[in-house]
């Protein structure tokens, strides 16, 4: 007996993790700077995990009252009717709710090229099929309504990325204004903005205010340092209320990640603390690394380094892990996290170190 046949899907590729690379090299866990998944190098919000230990008796019970106070929370926090909220398991678990609400067999999604991979999975996992639009390197990966609509031919549903992942792009809220005019209605505009806290700009969730075919991703596991308790939420149409508890996973979210994310929502020290050093970790890597980087607006800097695989195999043994982009269709760059402001420092040493060894860098 065997499985569908799921030759047209690709696993997703993640960063590689700290106790991963300290095993396989043999080196001591807490020697290791992990740059490489976008985490937050502050760790959750006190207020996250004292609200854990206080309902870490309570997992016997199905996660109800949490999930329900959740999205009560988010629609105040967006100025939108609970029925617009939709929790999820991670922002992934909000890509498939729309799957599942949007996409029939054969029906076609648009995505970037580069971009986030699980986009175009979830809609191979619910029978839809995948375009294309470009990002390209030579004009630093911009997003405009113009660029995608080259390739458009009548989507069910459009993803933009912004912050966009692995560059740092952004498309602004009056090219995705543009975007969600220009497209046929029957076109779902999705606006994933899952590094949004580190950029500026007004959010496209005030579009759902005079536009019924967009959504937002938001997620819980970037600024809120909640990345291994998966919570996230998409933001949709009011005319959507009961899709909702149509294609929800039962209790997907769980109890503690709900009052986790409760707390972490008031805690806006910490989210404040996070963006800051984010911002001021970009600029120091932009500055100082000895390889040309693009502008980004998340938690992340793309740079071009030549070979990619080199840079970060040799970067490991040294205690640095940073993002070899050529999953994403980028094998002459990597994407760096941003660290605290000591392991920023440490890490760029380290890298401009690895680049003259390996006589790479600064003219990649």
């Amino acid at each position: 007996m065997e499985p569908r046949d799921l030759s047209s899907h690709s696993p997703y590729v993640p960063g590689r993790g700290v106790e991963e690379v300290a095993r396989d090299l043999g080196i001591d866990p807490g020697n290791l700077i992990k740059l490489s998944s976008n985490e937050n190098p502050h760790g959750a919000s006190p207020d996250a995990i004292e609200a854990i230990r206080a309902h870490a008796e309570g997992i016997h019970v199905y996660p109800k009252a949490a999930h329900t106070d959740l999205i009560a929370r988010l629609a105040e926090k967006w100025d939108v009717s609970t029925a617009q909220v939709w929790v999820s398991p991670g922002a992934d678990g909000s890509i498939d709710y729309l799957s599942r609400a949007m996409l029939d067999p054969g029906d076609r999604i648009l995505v970037s090229d580069p971009g986030f991979a699980y986009y175009a999975m979830s809609a191979r996992y619910h029978h839809g099929e995948v375009n294309t639009y470009p990002l390209t390197r030579a004009d630093g990966f911009a997003q405009t309504a113009d660029g995608v609509l080259e390739s458009y031919d009548g989507e069910r549903m459009i993803y933009v990325t912004s912050p966009h992942n692995p560059s740092g792009s952004v498309m602004s809220l009056a090219e995705v204004r543009a975007l969600t005019e220009a497209v046929d209605p029957e076109t779902l505009v999705v606006v994933d903005e899952a590094y949004g806290e580190f950029a500026d700009g007004e959010s496209a969730v005030s579009l759902l205010a005079e536009r019924d075919n967009v959504a937002v991703l938001r997620t819980f596991s970037k600024a809120y340092g909640l990345a291994g308790l998966r919570i996230g939420y998409a933001v949709v149409p009011e005319a959507w209320g009961d899709a909702y508890a149509r294609v929800n996973t039962p209790f997907a979210a769980s109890e503690l990640a709900c009052r986790a994310a409760l707390a972490a929502l008031d805690d806006t020290e910490h989210v404040e603390r996070s963006v800051e050093t984010a911002r001021w970790a970009r600029g120091y890597i932009t500055a100082e690394l000895d390889a040309p980087t693009f502008e980004s607006a998340g938690n992340f800097v793309l740079a071009r380094v030549g070979d990619a695989t080199a840079v970060t195999e040799a970067a490991q043994p040294e205690g640095v892990i940073i993002r070899d982009c050529t999953s994403f269709g980028l094998p002459g760059c990597v994407r760096i996290s941003t660290g605290t402001r000591d392991e920023t420092r440490q890490a760029v040493e380290t890298l401009n170190e690895v680049f003259a060894d390996l006589k790479l860098g600064a003219h990649a």
